[in-house]
């Protein structure tokens, strides 16, 4: 028999790999930039991806950008966004374009070990949530995906105004599932934001943040459900 009722997944970093993140032996966020420029019919040479990144990279560690960013809704997003690009000084033609890329929720695909996963929990009677901190509706990446019949439940920030680790944002997720914090288990890859799980009452398991659609980490999602590692995701 399951530990849990229903599991709670974060999304990007947990279930599909972050457009703005690490990717081995190319700049932070190559495949995003490298998407962008071809997608304004421009060349896309390495040396161009790893300024851009380097100057995304180093405006980021800017306190005041830092301190911009928030997504409890589309516009502050948009806004701290803003900040991001004109502090790394990107021109506006790709700043828009590169934020109409990083908006695109059916740009994101999922890690192969995702469906099986998803189809085991609910074979096993768990319902499941999406909790993120996000500005744009996701549900159609699922939809794309053809997960959306493995979900039960979408909580997203910018719909709510309300975001990780606040454990009102939690409470929403298992609202919308019907089940208390005792009965549902927290899963993401950031200990500042989902972290907060435990702050709401529910068990949660941190993975390290996917960089890749190939890495195979959900089997200890299944483990810590009580369910066999086989029936879902395999090592």
């Amino acid at each position: 028999m399951p530990y849990f009722k229903a599991v709670l997944f974060d999304w990007v970093g947990t279930l599909v790999v972050p457009k703005w993140g690490p990717i081995a032996g190319r700049p932070k966020g190559a495949h995003w930039i490298e998407r962008t420029l071809l997608g304004l019919g421009r060349d896309a040479p390495d040396a161009e991806i790893r300024r851009i990144s380097e100057a995304l990279s180093e405006a980021g560690r800017l306190p005041e950008v830092a301190r911009g960013w928030s997504d409890v809704s589309a516009d502050a997003h948009r806004d701290g966004y803003h900040g991001w690009v004109r502090a790394a000084g990107i021109e506006p033609a790709l700043a828009d374009a590169l934020y109409a890329t990083l908006s695109d929720p059916v740009g994101n695909p999922f890690a192969t070990d995702v469906a099986p996963t998803l189809a085991a929990l609910e074979a096993a009677g768990l319902k499941v949530a999406v909790i993120s901190d996000i500005h744009v509706d996701i549900r159609p990446a699922f939809v794309n995906a053809g997960l959306d019949t493995h979900v039960d439940a979408y909580a997203l920030s910018f719909e709510h105004g309300l975001c990780k680790p606040d454990p009102a944002f939690f409470g929403v997720a298992l609202d919308g599932l019907g089940v208390s914090p005792d009965e549902a288990l927290m899963v993401g890859d950031r200990s500042g934001h989902d972290g907060g799980g435990v702050e709401a009452g529910l068990a949660t398991l941190l993975l390290p943040p996917l960089t890749d659609t190939t890495e195979e980490r959900l089997h200890l999602v299944l483990g810590a459900c009580g369910l066999a590692a086989g029936a879902g995701a395999s090592r």
